[in-house]
């Protein structure tokens, strides 16, 4: 999966569930403005197309690459046919669905309340548990998107925590510096997720 890859659109009848192996994939909400943001991320622990799992064919958001890497691929009528044969899949993918859920409800609450500061450390805990090692692909206009925010606001959260010596950044690369500070730095939200993560699907 190549980066800014879209593997499905908004509104679109979904052909086929991806299963991220070394890619993240970010749940996109469009406005009518042109304006966007994520509202859930989905990495090596779960699954893109949830939709289709709980009976409908067709997702409100976009699903795009926003890490390079592997995914498995399997269409529609073959998941379904696997999800009426086998109770396990059926559970677990189910439990991983409500897991998303939270993430998504938080996601919400932490980005109506909190300072961008801790939104971008809370982001970065999420995408470091999906990334393959502690460095990945991410610009600030990507950043931006993602949080919903202004480019020149990402600038100023990164060089905060930039100077903090919690992360490094540069030429579209961030590296996770210091994992316990970017902890602290972050609200409380990443923890809530995480820990629902953990009950429902198993730790990273």
């Amino acid at each position: 999966m190549p980066l800014r890859r879209v593997l499905l659109g908004a509104d679109q009848e979904i052909d086929a569930v991806y299963f991220p192996e070394t890619c993240m994939i970010s749940m996109i909400a469009a406005l009518d403005g042109g304006d966007a943001a994520e509202v859930g991320l989905v990495g090596r622990e779960g699954m893109v197309g949830i939709p289709l799992l709980l009976g409908s064919d067709r997702s409100p958001t976009e699903a795009m690459c926003q890490g390079s890497g592997i995914a498995l691929r399997l269409s529609t009528s073959a998941f379904r046919e696997e999800m009426d044969r086998s109770l396990v899949l059926r559970t677990t993918l189910l439990r991983y669905a409500q897991a998303f859920l939270e993430q998504v409800t938080q996601t919400a609450a932490c980005n109506g309340r909190h300072l961008l500061e801790q939104r971008l450390a809370r982001w970065m805990l999420m995408a470091h548990d999906r990334a393959e090692g502690d460095a990945f692909q991410m610009t600030h206009e990507f950043l931006a998107m993602m949080l919903g925010v202004r480019r020149a606001g990402i600038s100023v959260a990164a060089g905060t925590l930039q100077k903090a010596g919690l992360i490094r950044y540069e030429r579209g690369r961030m590296l996770i510096a210091d994992r316990p500070g970017l902890e602290h730095a972050s609200c409380e939200c990443y923890g809530v997720v995480r820990r629902a993560y953990d009950r429902l699907v198993g730790p990273p």
